[in-house]
């Protein structure tokens, strides 16, 4: 290993939104938090590089983006994905989430159903409530501890009218890698309807052995014709701080509206820190990606063995990817207030409590495993001792 994922770093009163907001959100200041998808690991060696370069020049002015930026980006997809990215198809936006917002705003009417297959990352639900559109949801089918898609619900609601569908790909929170037989199924019906896909593929380098990120876009020409894809490097490199993303589109009109959207909301201009963060990352940052995958897949089986082995009644659904490890705590007999108090009050800790990702989510928990072992140990450990004196 040439990268130490085992150092504890101290984030305490840095600002930061994962450990300095406990007693606000927890009630508790002391509670241990695997909540908030960022890492408490250190970004790539490059990125601290270029980002103390930057610093160093000492103005902040105005910045561009170079071709060298957006070189990095094609390179690293066509290399980790196969996927053959031209440079004008890429819009900078500050985030994903944005990027998502925009689209739903853009590509359907006030008033119209937008697809999502929940349970699903929360913020899918804001952008399409706070733009007044309605959400339709196709609940994902538990099949065998893995989520499938409902293709038959899912064909109904095209029927009913729906035209635009925010997919979570890679899946968020269950770490479903979908295959590539099941998104051109997927494709298929979207093609078939006419419906717009936005595809949130932010996880699509966490991925474990075995399981392979198949890019919606890479489908075939037809389906990149309908499709918005939203990437970032952030959730890759540990970045969510910097505010970067980018949107890829070979539809020029789906691109042109995008772009056009965001340069009237001024969210066009370049970052004078984060394109440099990208690109050094993109270029120079594989093996740090490769040796902390590892890293949280030993944590994974950490967890799913400690969890057998002292919280029976809790059950993992073990993902294909993403660092993220969803918990079906429905046998403890809790609510949602009741799995918040034996989180927060007595074992310390704060996961995500599932059913904010849907009703779906009721009575399951979502744990960040992006984190030193000894913090995932303490925090199991504190979960399953208070989950067990609950009884």
């Amino acid at each position: 290993m040439n990268y130490s994922f085992d150092r504890i770093i101290d984030r305490r009163n840095t600002r930061s939104y994962k450990w300095d907001q406990n007693e606000k959100l927890f009630g508790e200041p002391d509670v241990l938090p695997l909540w908030v998808a960022d890492m408490d690991f250190p970004s790539p060696p490059a990125v601290k590089e270029v980002l103390k370069q930057r610093a160093d020049l000492g103005m902040y002015g105005y910045a561009i983006r170079t071709d060298s930026y957006f070189e990095a980006i094609v390179n690293w997809f066509r290399d980790r994905h196969q996927w053959e990215i031209q440079p004008d198809w890429i819009t900078d936006s500050p985030s994903i989430v944005t990027s998502l917002s925009l689209a739903v705003e853009l590509f359907s009417e006030p008033g119209a159903p937008v697809v999502i297959q929940t349970p699903v990352y929360y913020p899918f639900y804001d952008v399409i409530e706070s733009n007044g559109r309605k959400v339709a949801k196709n609940s994902l089918l538990l099949r065998n501890g893995r989520f499938e898609m409902d293709y038959e619900h899912l064909e109904s609601l095209f029927q009913e009218g729906a035209k635009l569908l925010l997919l979570c790909s890679p899946h968020n929170p269950g770490g479903r890698v979908w295959e590539r037989e099941e998104l051109q199924q997927l494709g298929e019906l979207c093609l078939k309807y006419q419906v717009t896909v936005v595809s949130d593929e932010i996880h699509c380098d966490l991925t474990f052995p075995g399981h392979k990120h198949t890019p919606f876009a890479t489908l075939s020409p037809e389906i990149a014709d309908i499709t918005v894809s939203c990437l970032a490097a952030t959730k890759t490199f540990n970045l969510p701080g910097l505010h970067t993303s980018f949107i890829v589109a070979t539809n020029a009109n789906l691109r042109r509206k995008m772009a056009r959207r965001l340069q009237t909301l001024s969210l066009h201009m370049a970052s004078h820190f984060a394109q440099d963060a990208v690109e050094a990352a993109y270029r120079n940052g594989a093996d740090w990606l490769d040796e902390m995958m590892a890293y949280v897949q030993g944590n994974l089986e950490y967890a799913i063995d400690y969890l057998g082995s002292n919280l029976p009644q809790v059950k993992p659904l073990r993902p294909d990817g993403t660092y993220l490890l969803w918990l079906d705590c429905r046998e403890l007999g809790l609510d949602a207030k009741g799995l918040k108090h034996l989180m927060y009050n007595k074992a310390k800790v704060a996961f995500n409590e599932g059913s904010v990702f849907g009703t779906e989510g009721a009575g399951w928990l979502r744990i960040n495993l992006a984190c030193p072992r000894s913090i995932l140990e303490q925090a199991l450990k504190q979960f399953c001792d208070a989950a067990n004196a609950n009884e």
